[in-house]
C-alpha cells in the first residue's frame, strides 16, 4: 500500500505504510528501505537516515542502500561520511555506474574536481550513454579550466539525450567562459525552448548579454532573478516602480545580493532624486517607512537605460569620514614608502570564489618592488595566509583593526583614501575603492563576473580601476608579474630614493642577500626586521635585474648561506665565552674558526664573481706586521 501511495504523489501516507510494515515485521529489509527514501523525499533526512541505517542492519552488503544513505549524508552536507559510503557501496559492486556519477557530484561539492573527474569517468566506463554523467564530467572539466574537453562532454550528453535542457544550459556556461558569447547564447535559447521556465538559463543568458555589453536584453532578462530567490522577507505592499515619474514621491530601495552589489549600485539614488523623489534607502534591522514605490537596486538600471556608453560613472560617489580619515592618515604617515594596500580572499562559501580570490603568495612580486609597503586591508576569511608568507616577504596587517567600532567599511574607507594604491582580488572593497575614486588595481581569472565585460583593461562603471586579466586559467603568477612590473614603474615617479647607488660584484650582492635572510628569520624585533626586509627587498629586486638564476648559481648560493649561517652561530659561541669570562682553547679555537670561515666565504665569492665574469674581484689577505705568517691552527 505505501508503494502504491508513493507512486500516486501520496508521501506522507505512503511514510505511515512503511512505518506500520516495518512495525509489524521488524526484519522487513525493503519496508525501511523504501521508508528511507520516501523520508529523503520530504527533506526529513535525520529520519531517512535512521531508516536506511535500519535497512543496512537487516542487509548489511547492500549496494543500493548505501547509496541512498549516502545520498542523504550528502543532502546533509556531511561530505566525508558520504563520499566514504559510496566507497563502501563501489567496494561491494564496481560497475554500480549511478553511485559513481554521486560520488562524483558529492567530490564536486567539496570542489575536489579532479577526484570527481576520476568518479565520472569511471561511471561512464560502466554505462558509456550516460548522459547525465557526461553532462557532469563537462561540469567538472570546466571547473578546471578544460574548456575543449568540457564542450566535447556536452556534445556527447546532447547525442545520447537530444531534449536534455540541463546539458544545454551548461554548455552555453563553458561556451560563455570561453569567450564565445554568441553561441552561448544559442545554446541558452535552445534549453530554453525545450524547457521555457529554466531559471538558471534565463539568468545565464542574462549575465552573458551584460558580460558582452548588451545591457538593453541583459538588464530585462536579469529580471529573471526573482524566480530564484525571494526578493526580502519584508511586506512590500506598495507597487514596484516601473519607470513611471517619480515627481513627488518616495521611493524605496531594497538591497539584494552582496555588499559589493549594494556598493556598485547605490549610486542611482541620486539620480532618482534629480528626477524628483524623495529617496529612502533599506537597511538590515530598521523598519520600513511609509513609501509610495520600491525598487529592488539591480533593476533601476535597466529602468534608467542604463547602456554600455551611458554608466552613471561621476566618481567618488561614496565619501569616508573626515574624522576617520585624519586618524589614518596620522598614522599612515609614518611610512616613508610607497603605500600599497591589498585583500586576496572573498567569500568562501560562494561557488565561484576560487575563480575569483587569490592566494597571498602571489602578491610577493609587489612586495619585492624597492619602495614598496604593502598593507593588509583582509578581515576574517583568509587572514589566516599572513602566517604562511611571514618568512618570505612582509606585509604590515591593519584588517584586525579595521571597522571593529566604527561599523562596516567605515575604517576601511579612509584607509583606503590614505594609500597611494590599492591591489584586491573581485570583492566588495573592490567596489567601495572604485565608488571612493582611488587608485584600484584588480587582477581578474579568465572567467569573471559580469560587471568586468571582457578583454579590456579599464572598466566603465569604476573610472580609477586597471584590471590585470589572467591569459591561462587560474594561472595567477604571470599577472602578478605584470602587476609588479606596472608598479615598479610607478613608483619611482613619487618615491625619493635617497640611497647610494654604485657597482659591486656579484657575489658580494649574494652574500649580503644570504646575510639578510638569516636575520629575516632569527630578528625578532618589528622595527629591526621591518629595516631587514626592506633592504632584503631592494637587494632582491637587483639580483633578479642583473643574474640570470641557474642550478649551478643555487648550489654556490645555498652553500654561501650556510657559511654564513656557521659565522652566525661561531659569533654567537665567541660572545657566550665573552659573557662568561672564558678565554680558553675553546676561546681560542672559536676565533681561529672565524678566519677561516670567512677564508671559505671569500673563495665562494670569488668563484661566483667569475662564474659571472665579474670586472669587479674581492681580494683577502692576513698578516701579521714584523711578525712570520700564523701557521694553521693545531690539528
Amino acid at each position: 500500500m505505501g508503494f502504491a501511495l508513493a507512486h500516486r504523489g501520496k508521501a506522507d501516507a505512503a511514510i505511515i505504510c512503511y512505518q506500520q510494515a516495518a512495525r509489524f515485521k521488524p526484519d522487513y529489509f525493503e519496508a525501511n528501505h523504501n521508508l528511507g527514501n520516501a523520508l529523503s523525499e520530504q527533506n526529513r533526512h535525520d529520519e531517512a537516515i535512521a531508516a536506511y541505517r535500519e535497512a543496512l542492519r537487516i542487509r548489511p552488503d547492500e549496494p543500493r542502500v548505501l547509496k541512498c544513505l549516502a545520498i542523504t549524508l550528502s543532502r546533509k552536507e556531511k561530505y566525508d561520511d558520504a563520499v566514504a559510503t559510496f566507497r563502501q557501496a563501489l567496494k561491494l559492486r564496481p560497475d554500480f555506474a549511478d553511485a559513481w556519477n554521486d560520488l562524483g557530484i558529492t567530490l564536486a561539492r567539496q570542489t575536489k574536481h579532479h577526484e570527481a573527474i576520476d568518479a565520472y569517468r569511471e561511471a561512464i566506463k560502466y554505462r558509456p550513454n550516460f548522459a547525465e554523467a557526461l553532462n557532469n564530467l563537462g561540469n567538472a572539466l570546466r571547473n578546471v579550466g578544460k574548456f575543449d574537453e568540457s564542450t566535447e562532454c556536452y556534445r556527447k550528453a546532447l547525442e545520447h539525450k537530444p531534449q536534455y535542457a540541463d546539458a544545454y544550459n551548461n554548455y552555453g556556461i563553458a561556451l560563455s567562459e570561453m569567450g564565445r558569447f554568441d553561441e552561448a547564447v544559442t545554446s541558452y535559447t535552445k534549453c530554453l525552448e525545450l524547457r521555457p521556465n529554466h531559471v538558471d538559463a534565463h539568468m545565464n543568458r542574462a549575465l552573458t548579454w551584460l558580460r558582452k555589453g548588451d545591457y538593453a536584453q541583459g538588464w530585462a532578462e536579469y529580471e529573471w532573478r526573482w524566480k530564484k530567490r525571494n526578493l526580502t522577507n519584508r511586506p512590500l505592499i506598495m507597487p514596484q516602480w516601473n519607470g513611471f515619474p517619480l515627481e513627488g514621491r518616495t521611493i524605496l530601495l531594497i538591497t539584494e545580493q552582496g555588499f559589493g552589489d549594494v556598493l556598485q549600485f547605490i549610486r542611482y539614488a541620486p539620480i532618482l532624486k534629480a528626477q524628483g523623489a524623495r529617496v529612502v534607502f533599506e537597511c538590515q534591522g530598521a523598519p520600513l517607512p511609509a513609501y509610495d514605490v520600491y525598487a529592488p537596486l539591480l533593476t533601476i538600471p535597466g529602468l534608467t537605460a542604463t547602456s554600455l556608453d551611458r554608466i552613471p560613472n561621476g566618481v567618488p560617489y561614496l565619501q569616508p569620514d573626515p574624522q576617520l580619515v585624519a586618524k589614518w592618515r596620522d598614522e599612515l604617515a609614518g611610512y616613508r614608502e610607497f603605500k600599497v594596500g591589498i585583500n586576496w580572499q572573498g567569500n568562501p562559501k560562494y561557488a565561484g570564489d576560487f575563480h575569483r580570490s587569490v592566494p597571498l603568495r602571489f602578491f610577493e612580486p609587489l612586495a619585492r618592488v624597492p619602495g614598496v609597503r604593502l598593507f593588509s586591508l583582509q578581515k576574517n576569511d583568509g587572514v589566516d595566509q599572513l602566517a604562511q608568507i611571514a618568512a618570505k616577504f612582509e606585509v604590515t596587517e591593519l584588517g584586525s583593526r579595521l571597522d571593529v567600532d566604527t561599523g562596516p567599511f567605515r575604517d576601511t574607507a579612509a584607509v583606503l583614501t590614505c594609500l597611494d594604491l590599492f591591489v584586491t582580488s573581485d570583492t566588495a572593497v573592490a567596489h567601495l575603492a572604485g565608488a571612493l575614486g582611488v587608485p584600484v588595481w584588480m587582477p581578474l581569472s579568465t572567467t569573471p563576473d559580469w560587471r568586468w565585460l571582457s578583454r579590456r583593461e579599464d572598466n566603465p562603471w569604476y573610472p580609477t580601476m586597471r584590471i590585470f586579466r589572467q591569459e591561462t586559467f587560474l594561472d595567477w603568477a604571470p599577472v602578478f608579474d605584470r602587476i609588479a612590473t606596472e608598479l615598479r614603474r610607478k613608483v619611482p615617479d613619487t618615491i625619493p630614493t635617497p640611497s647610494v647607488v654604485i657597482e659591486t660584484a656579484p657575489g658580494e650582492l649574494i652574500d649580503k642577500i644570504t646575510i639578510l635572510e638569516i636575520k629575516a628569520e632569527r630578528i625578532t624585533d618589528p622595527d629591526k626586521l621591518r629595516n631587514v626586509r626592506t633592504e632584503l627587498g631592494t637587494l632582491r629586486a637587483a639580483r633578479d635585474r642583473t643574474i640570470v638564476p641557474s642550478e649551478a648559481m643555487a648550489s654556490l648560493t645555498a652553500e654561501l648561506r650556510s657559511v654564513n649561517e656557521a659565522l652566525w652561530s661561531i659569533e654567537d659561541a665567541i660572545r657566550e665565552c665573552e659573557h662568561a669570562g672564558d678565554f680558553g682553547s675553546r676561546f681560542i679555537e672559536l676565533a681561529r674558526s672565524v678566519y677561516k670561515t670567512n677564508d671559505h666565504r671569500a673563495a665562494l665569492k670569488r668563484r661566483i664573481n667569475e662564474r659571472l665574469g665579474s670586472q669587479i674581484v674581492e681580494e683577502k689577505s692576513y698578516g701579521v706586521p714584523n711578525e712570520a705568517p700564523m701557521g694553521p691552527p693545531d690539528g
